[in-house]
């Protein structure tokens, strides 16, 4: 009997256990296909959002980099210059001395810096010595001159008896030769006396020439010699700059051309070339070229012996020139920056030249159909997108 009723309980509790599961397992499938399908759904709206964003970024323009404004290299006519440095000297330096000997200094009248004109008082000796010995000279000259007329007339009273024959030829010819040697006295001692004016004049020491003062070394009270510098005199006021050119370029420089000179701290001073050196320097293989300054240079802060800098004017020459704001130095080299067909800008190496106010030459790199950025060129790079406007933009706090 057991055997027939157990295998029946056991078929049934079976059953009854899959009745009670099965609604639960059919609710867990509806749920993991309601995950499945709202997944998919979700990762086909993230392509579908994805695909337009994708092709708006593929056809959107790149944004400009810097509004700008063009410019184009301009033909202008230059000076054609070449650089040089001298040095600012005297025209010509007077040395004025003292031409007495062993005579005090008893006047010191300028000193330097002064401007003095020609035969103006610049010292004077003590002159008492020199008055007495010019007094004594006179009064010699007078002496000769009345032992002269008595030699004179014992020569008349001579050659008056001589033809009488009442007076030796002898005592005549004696008579005769007194006269020639008191006359011969005379003559003496008016040099003496011509001497000693001489010398009084120069105890007088004046200026040689129109200039001014450059040196002083007189001082009251001392003794000075002959020949001994007391004064430098700056002739006329005038100075010249003596400017070092290399040898090839000397060629090219000729009397009468404009030439400039800049001292230091001072205002740029023009002047015209008065001669070229014949000969150059066999060490540094530089010439000499002097350049005639006004007499102006003086007030415009020029001085002899002064290092200045400055530049010789050979010619005219044309070339394209730029703004200078349009150039860029970078890593030791000057750039451009070009613009492209397509409304970007490219960087172009240029090599310039000369330079004049604002305005910078440009002597290869560029032609004078190019259009390049006027300014800020600082912000940009090879390749950006400009935007150009007609003119420049006008910067923060500008």
């Amino acid at each position: 009997m057991s055997n027939g009723r157990v295998p029946e309980v056991s078929t049934m509790s079976n059953e009854r256990m899959w009745r009670r599961a099965a609604p639960w397992g059919a609710a867990a499938l509806l749920g993991l296909a309601g995950v499945a399908w709202v997944q998919s759904r979700a990762d086909d709206g993230r392509e579908e959002s994805a695909a337009p964003a994708a092709v708006g970024a593929a056809s959107a323009p790149a944004k400009a980099a810097l509004s700008v404004s063009l410019v184009s290299p301009v033909a202008a006519q230059w000076p054609v210059e070449l650089s040089a440095n001298g040095t600012i000297a005297a025209w010509q330096e007077a040395v004025v001395g003292a031409e007495a000997g062993g005579l005090r200094l008893d006047v010191v009248a300028v000193n330097v810096g002064d401007r003095v004109r020609k035969g103006q008082l610049l010292a004077s000796l003590a002159a008492e010595s020199v008055r007495a010995d010019a007094l004594n000279a006179q009064a010699a000259l007078q002496e000769a001159e009345a032992l002269a007329q008595e030699a004179q007339a014992n020569a008349d009273r001579a050659r008056a008896l001589q033809a009488s024959k009442a007076m030796s030829a002898q005592e005549a010819q004696r008579a005769l030769t007194a006269e020639q040697t008191a006359r011969a006295r005379v003559q003496s001692a008016q040099a003496q006396v011509a001497t000693q004016a001489v010398r009084l004049r120069q105890t007088r020491i004046v200026a040689p020439d129109d200039g001014v003062i450059s040196a002083r070394v007189a001082t009251v009270g001392a003794v000075v010699q002959p020949g001994q510098e007391l004064f430098r005199l700056i002739r006329q006021q005038r100075l010249e700059w003596r400017a070092e050119l290399p040898s090839a370029d000397l060629a090219r420089v000729r009397p009468g051309m404009k030439a400039v000179a800049v001292p230091p701290g001072g205002q740029p001073i023009e002047g015209q070339v008065r001669m070229v050196a014949p000969t150059v320097d066999a060490s540094t293989r530089n010439g000499l070229v002097y350049v005639d300054l006004p007499a102006s240079a003086l007030q415009a802060g020029a001085r002899a012996g002064m290092f200045a800098p400055g530049r010789v004017l050979v010619g005219q020459g044309s070339g394209l020139t730029l703004p200078q704001t349009a150039v860029l130095l970078r890593d030791g080299f000057s750039y451009v920056f070009r613009l492209e067909p397509g409304g970007t800008v490219a960087q172009t190496k240029v090599q310039l030249g000369r330079r004049q106010g604002d305005r910078v030459e440009v002597l290869s790199g560029l032609d004078a159909q190019a259009q390049v950025v006027a300014a800020g060129v600082a912000f940009l790079a090879d390749g950006d997108a400009v935007r150009v406007v007609a003119e420049p933009a006008t910067r923060k706090g500008s």
